[in-house]
């Protein structure tokens, strides 16, 4: 039996070793019993989460970086018609032009990147994601506070936090825990598409700090009597911290300053 390629620090490879949190996973990521499409994984490793995968998809495209991993890969999944393996990097791939979803144990290192590929494919319907626990309770709101890029993508995209996973079920043990992200386009986005140019302009200077306050940013563009009012029909203290204001509230700023 050949023996298991030696872990990569500079690729963040932390694999997923317990198969009950692998199965787990897989059922959080195909969430409705019906076999997803297509599924494109990110960072296929030793193939537990593929292994996991498989079954509910009707075509699954693997990808893994290591080169020294997609041999042991593809011998494993060579009896598995539908799940190809791709000796690629998932970031350089281009989106598919059907309606797909993205899983996998992303390298921590690599998340923001990853989320940002999976933001902009425009078929997409949802990512489930291994992250940093830490940056899935960022991202979903679970810290009491909002980051900017959850405000901008929420009228188009669903943020939660499914999971938490203990950092003894990788092999080698990380340093924290991680947790699963679940990313979800919304079937009807909340904000049409004529609102997404405004919608992000208010985001991006209620976040720029600058003035101090949520409410002292607003004020440098549009008058006091109407921030003050936006404010009151969102329910907000004028002293309220930008990441302290809950998306949907963000909606009702957007509804009284840009009607």
């Amino acid at each position: 039996m050949a023996r298991p390629a030696p872990i990569s620090r500079a690729l963040s490879q932390n694999f997923l070793a317990d198969r009950a949190t692998a199965r787990r996973f897989a059922r959080l990521a195909v969430p409705d019993g019906a076999p997803a499409p297509l599924l494109l994984e990110v960072g296929a490793g030793r193939g537990a989460v593929t292994e996991a995968l498989a079954p509910l998809c009707r075509e699954l495209h693997a990808y893994e970086i290591d080169p020294r991993l997609v041999p042991v890969l593809r011998d494993r999944f060579s009896a598995v018609p539908h799940v190809r393996v791709l000796g690629a990097d998932f970031l350089a791939a281009r989106a598919p032009r059907t309606p797909f979803s993205v899983a996998g144990n992303v390298p921590f290192s690599r998340t923001a990147a990853v989320v940002d590929w999976c933001l902009r494919a425009p078929r997409l319907t949802d990512a489930t994601l291994l992250t940093q626990l830490e940056y899935a309770r960022k991202r979903t709101g679970d810290y009491g506070s909002w980051t900017r890029l959850t405000v901008l993508t929420w009228p188009r995209y669903e943020w939660r936090l499914l999971a938490r996973v203990s950092r003894r079920s990788f092999r080698p043990v990380p340093r924290v825990d991680a947790g699963v992200v679940r990313i979800e386009r919304r079937p009807v986005p909340l904000l049409g598409a004529a609102a997404h140019g405004s919608w992000r302009s208010l985001v991006e200077l209620g976040f720029s700090g600058v003035g101090g306050s949520l409410h002292a940013s607003l004020r440098r563009a549009h008058p006091r009597r109407r921030v003050d009012a936006a404010f009151r029909a969102a329910r907000l203290d004028p002293g309220v911290l930008v990441g302290e204001v809950e998306p949907e509230r963000w909606l009702r700023l957007h509804e009284v300053l840009v009607p």
